[in-house]
């Protein structure tokens, strides 16, 4: 096992999870122990809400008795000769990003995969690749060259509640749709294409043939029934409507059209729906909020058994008893949640094997993960993401600034900016 080699600390957002993607490139790197897991905690319902901040006292005034000194104007100290001045490193780079490639003439003709992907086709464990991808690939062009297979790439987060931090790294991201790296264009993600009627009612998403959940069942329009008609519009398990499936103050229905496409259909024109399904939010990603029953899809051959609708109540009743939960909305959350249960089928890239309740949340690669680079190689080409729990945010910064993670940006304190830099070379890490 080997870990990625360059590590960046602040990173620009937009090319964040794409850089995690389509990176591992270069010198064969030095292998990194994972700490071993411990026991996962015992799931809650919802984690409690954060207690209000007290007030700071204002400083006393001084004094009438006390006579202010003078304030002496601080000597600037020259820097040695050819000593680079601190920060100097740091320059205004251009924007990059990874490109989808989406003319199906300059689609790969070919695929490979990851070692350990082709050991597990040899003893008959999985499918080969060309079964494994959809007949409509998600083909990305990296940002600077072909990358290399292998390698973990080490985070921090702070606990369950700091779940954005793997979603920002393993998630894809997940959505139908996202705006490039420059964030002037939709581009199709998830879907395959997409689009929206002249008169701005109407906004149609066609699905990739052939695309898998993790565990190999198909993807398809189904999945987005269940999701918007079992759970968006279960009163038990979200109360309230999320008001961008409205327009007005009129809501909008979502329908099946076939196998691979899908529909939503609003009383008035919504011509900004496109771009809200293209940005992070309740409604456009699954793999953040179907902890929350919403969603624009959720696996349906999977959930279904923790649904009053699909199983008789006797036998929900004893899976609820089972996992000790208080009723079937919680048990059914927990079920749904990418970052809490290794069993839930994902579409990431990577997928959760060790649970973030414990002090090392662990993802591996995904088989039937979509994204293919311009050679064929499915990715991700990193084969895991260990995020270690830090007790506090300092403790993070200071590991940090150890050189123990590969990506950083979440938590990092700018204040600290001046002590990374410092430390670059000692770290073995580039602040950029």
């Amino acid at each position: 096992m080997r870990r990625v080699s360059r590590r960046e600390f602040i990173s620009g957002a937009a090319v964040v999870v794409g850089a995690a993607l389509a990176s591992a490139c270069g010198a064969t790197p030095t292998p990194t122990p994972i700490p071993s897991p411990t026991k996962p905690a015992a799931p809650t319902a919802a984690a409690p809400a954060p207690a209000a901040p007290t007030a700071t006292a204002a400083p006393a005034a001084p004094t009438a008795t006390t006579a202010a000194k003078p304030t002496v104007a601080p000597t600037a100290v020259p820097s040695p000769v050819g000593t680079p001045r601190l920060g100097a490193s740091l320059k205004s780079n251009k924007v990059e990003g990874v490109e989808v490639i989406s003319d199906a003439s300059k689609f790969p003709k070919s695929f490979k995969e990851a070692p350990q992907l082709t050991e597990l086709v040899k003893a008959g464990k999985l499918p080969p690749v060309e079964q494994r991808l959809p007949q409509d690939p998600l083909v990305i062009k990296p940002v600077h060259e072909i990358g290399k297979y292998g390698g973990v790439l080490r985070r921090g987060f702070t606990g369950p509640g700091d779940t954005i931090n793997g979603l920002r790294t393993a998630a894809g991201p997940d959505m139908l749709l996202y705006l490039d790296y420059t964030l002037t264009k939709i581009v199709p993600n998830i879907a395959k294409a997409y689009e929206l009627s002249q008169d701005g009612r109407v906004f149609t998403v066609y699905l990739r043939r052939g695309m898998k959940w993790s565990d190999g069942d198909p993807f398809d329009a189904d999945d987005f029934v269940f999701a918007y008609e079992d759970l968006i519009q279960n009163k038990e398990l979200v109360p309230v409507r999320d008001a961008r499936l409205s327009i007005g103050g009129k809501p909008g229905t979502m329908e099946k059209v076939d196998t691979y496409t899908v529909r939503w259909v609003f009383p008035d024109p919504y011509p900004l729906f496109p771009r809200v399904m293209a940005l992070f939010n309740t409604i456009s990603s699954w793999t953040q909020y179907g902890k929350n029953g919403t969603g624009p899809f959720a696996p349906v051959h999977y959930l279904k058994q923790f649904h009053p609708k699909y199983t008789p109540k006797e036998q929900l009743d004893a899976k609820v008893k089972e996992a000790k939960f208080d009723n079937w909305i919680n048990l059914f959350k927990f079920k749904n949640d990418w970052s809490l249960n290794p069993e839930l089928p994902v579409i990431s890239p990577w997928k959760t094997v060790t649970p973030a309740n414990t002090p090392v949340w662990t993802l591996e690669r995904n088989p039937y993960s979509i994204w293919v680079d311009t050679d064929g190689n499915q990715l991700p080409y990193i084969d895991k993401c260990v995020l270690t729990l830090a007790e506090t945010t300092e403790v993070l910064n200071l590991r940090a600034i150890a050189g123990e993670y590969d990506m950083q940006a979440r938590h990092i304190d700018i204040a600290k900016i001046p002590v990374l830099i410092e430390n670059q070379q000692k770290g073995n890490y580039k602040v950029s």
